[in-house]
Order: C-alpha cells, then structure tokens, then sequence
C-alpha cells in the first residue's frame, strides 16, 4: 500500500494564558530572529502538556516529535486521555491550525469532522447548510445536488430538512455534518469524538459508513474516541498519545492494552481525595478525604471492602449516606451502591463500607464515591462531595490468576449492588 499521509517532527506550542502568540516584544523578538535566519527562540523553552501539574513557564508544548505514517485504505486510531494533544494532531491534519514545527504530506483531499456544527449556519436551514458545509469542504454546487437525496437520507433528518438549523438538537446537527463529509468522497476522513453524541443506531449507522469508505472504497479513516469497543471494532493501528507525544504505536489491540494499563486507576489501594478527583459545583460541607481497600486480594463472588475517611467542614442535623458507582476499565458504568443513613457527629469520621452481591466477573475495576444528605426514597438528594476514579480493584478467580474478562459482565449502569455500612472507632 502507498502511504497516503505522514506526519515528520510535528509539535505545537502555546502561550498559556495568553490569546494569541505572546507580547508585542515577542513578537518583534520572532521577527529580528527570523530576519536574521535564526530559529524561533521561544521554540527552546516550553513545559511538557501535563494538564494535572501546576505551569512553571509560559509555553507549553501541546504536542512534541510527533511521527507516523498512514497508508491508503487504512483506518487509524488515536486514543488517549482527555488534554493528551489529539485534537490538536486532528486540526494540523486538517489545516485549521499550523504546526510550531515539523511538516505534513498528504495526497488527496481531506475531510473533518471535528466539532459539532462546524461551518453549519444556525439561521440557514438544513437543506442550505448541506450546500454550505459540502462548498466549505471543496464539493461544486453539481456535486452536492447530484448528492442531496443521498446526504439527507443517511442524515435521517428528511422531516426537519427545510427548518433552521438552530431548533435542531446537537445529535440532529451532528447527523448531517457526517453526511456531508462521508459524501464529500476525500481520500482522507478526520473525525473527532463527535460520534459520541449521536444515538446508538447513528452511531453503528456512522461506523458502516466509515468501514464501507476503508475497506470497499480504498479510502483513509482517522478516527478519534474514547469508546474502546468503536475503536477497536473499526481500526486497524493505533496510536496512544500521552501529554502531547506518541507512547505506543502498533496493532490496535496492543495499543488499547497500553491505554488502559497506563490509567494507574487500578494500581491504587489507597487515594487521597485532592481537588484533581472531585466534581466542583458541591457544598463539600462533609468531604471524602481518604478511600482505601481493606482487602488486597478480591476474589469472585466475595464481598468488597473499603475504608473511607470523612471529613467535616460545616455541621449539619440530617443524616448523610455514601453513595457510588463501579466501571469497568473500558468506562462503562457496572452498577451504583448506596449506604444506610448514619450521622456525621465528629469532625474526622472512618467508616468502613462493604458491597456483598456484586456480581462482578474476574477483571478490573474502578469507583467513583459521593457523600450526600437528602430523602434518597424521594429523590431530594444534594451532593456534598463527589470523587472522579477514588479507588481501583481487581477480581480474580480463585486460583487467583489474573484472567481477563473485559465487558463479560451483563448487568449495566441501572443494577443497585448490597453493602453495609460500619462506623469505625
């Protein structure tokens, strides 16, 4: 296969905090170097793009060295976690932003879906807003007409075709941007998580389109997403980008692998709750302080047992529960547990909290926990603390082999597991 697109020494750097280059002084600095044929100075300093640690400089490298080679025809993944630098890789692909270094080669035309109604018009209707978005993408006024019906049925949104596109919802918008750009026919599709937003039949709709393009039509796929069993369904190869460099490159499968193996979640018996794991807009007038795992060792069909230390910060006469959520590595969301009602009477407060009928087959998992007071049988629950990823486990077999099973479990998000609360000494 030829190649079709390659990327060589691309990086991209920003001013944080700064819309634009920089100064003034700056800018004049640049341009007595460039005048001079000197490199850019502010390209030899910058910090590396790790959105958990505090800036110690002004520039930031939101990407760095970044190389590869896409052959025609094939379908190429890039994974990693959010702030990682793909949707900048995306944008220098597509030309909506210049690299800091380094050169693209492409041949043919590219095609990008990148955010949701992107050059769509919200006066316009949807009908005009295909001949719009398709002239922006380098389609003639022949070509989308000879396309219309085609666009419009794939869209599924024939009813509201001729209403302006500001009463549509973000998934109807997100439908007939896609139409447009896999019709559009490029040697190259870019597409950015946007998928995530439409149903799951678009969704399943959208990815038969994009293996129709790869796979019957020779064309090339650069596909963006969070949602592993998407990504592994249609890629190929993949790349996993981590504060702005490439970290593993290869077959898709040994790629995913790297991507959930470097999320650390699971290697954590005990987390400090920091302001990095908690949700912002709660009252925090008890906080979660500390999760650990009482047990190191969970086996199938066991209970799981973990410490939590509360924290009060405002004294308050209800009573409070711990509530949580278990996922699985790929984030899909198991099942959720709520505690017994018990009284915040001490400024420091350990409890120990046990889940009994689990379910969960042998693999890694995760937890999110929140502490609330509210009528739970009501429904009037106020969130007093909310953490993101508190604490990670594993369940083996009782051999205990590590063998694993991702997405056996068949219990989903609505489950509500058994536990017990303890207060501790």
């Amino acid at each position: 296969m030829s190649v079709i697109l390659k990327a060589e020494n691309i990086s991209k750097q920003y001013r944080l905090g700064t819309v634009g280059t920089g100064t003034l002084s700056h800018d004049l600095n640049r341009w007595w170097h460039s005048l001079r044929g000197k490199e850019d100075p502010y390209l030899k300093i910058g910090g590396v793009n790790d959105r958990s640690l505090k800036a110690s400089e002004d520039y930031v490298w939101a990407l760095k060295d970044i190389n590869f080679e896409v052959n025609q025809g094939e379908v190429l993944g890039i994974i990693g976690k959010n702030g990682a630098g793909k949707s900048t890789l995306l944008k220098i692909l597509s030309r909506v932003t210049a690299p800091s270094t380094g050169i693209i080669k492409t041949k043919g035309r590219i095609a990008s879906l990148l955010e949701v109604g992107t050059g769509f018009h919200p006066e316009l209707t949807g009908r005009e807003n295909i001949y719009l978005n398709g002239a922006i993408l380098g389609m003639t006024k022949s070509e989308i007409t000879s396309k219309l019906d085609e666009i419009i049925d794939f869209s599924g949104c024939e009813m509201y075709i001729d209403t302006p596109v500001k009463r549509y919802s973000s998934g109807m918008t997100v439908r007939l941007a896609f139409a447009v750009a896999a019709h559009l026919e490029p040697e190259i599709l870019v597409i950015d998580e946007v998928l995530a937003v439409g149903d799951a039949e678009f969704q399943k709709k959208a990815i038969g389109k994009m293996q129709d393009l790869s796979h019957a039509q020779g064309r090339t796929v650069l596909f963006v997403s969070h949602n592993m069993v998407a990504v592994k369904s249609l890629c190929d190869r993949g790349i996993l980008l981590e504060n702005g460099m490439v970290t593993a490159t290869g077959d898709i499968a040994h790629v995913i692998e790297e991507y959930l193996s470097s999320s650390k979640i699971i290697s954590r018996t005990e987390t400090k709750i920091t302001d990095n794991h908690r949700r912002t807009n709660t009252s925090r007038e008890i906080q979660l302080s500390k999760v650990s795992s009482i047990q190191t060792h969970n086996l199938i069909r066991e209970e799981l047992r973990f410490k939590i230390d509360l924290k009060l910060n405002k004294r308050i006469p209800e009573s409070v529960i711990v509530t949580g959520t278990i996922c699985n590595i790929s984030d899909h969301a198991i099942g959720s547990f709520f505690s017994k009602p018990f009284l915040m009477n001490k400024d420091n407060l350990k409890i120990e909290l046990s889940i009994f009928n689990h379910n969960l087959s042998i693999g890694e998992y995760y937890m999110h926990f929140s502490i609330s007071k509210g009528n739970l049988e009501g429904g009037d629950i106020e969130v007093l603390d909310h953490a993101y990823e508190a604490i990670g486990f594993e369940i083996y077999n009782e051999s205990s082999e590590k063998d694993y099973l991702l997405n056996w479990n068949k219990y989903w998000g609505d489950v509500f597991f058994q536990s017990n609360i303890k207060i501790l000494d």
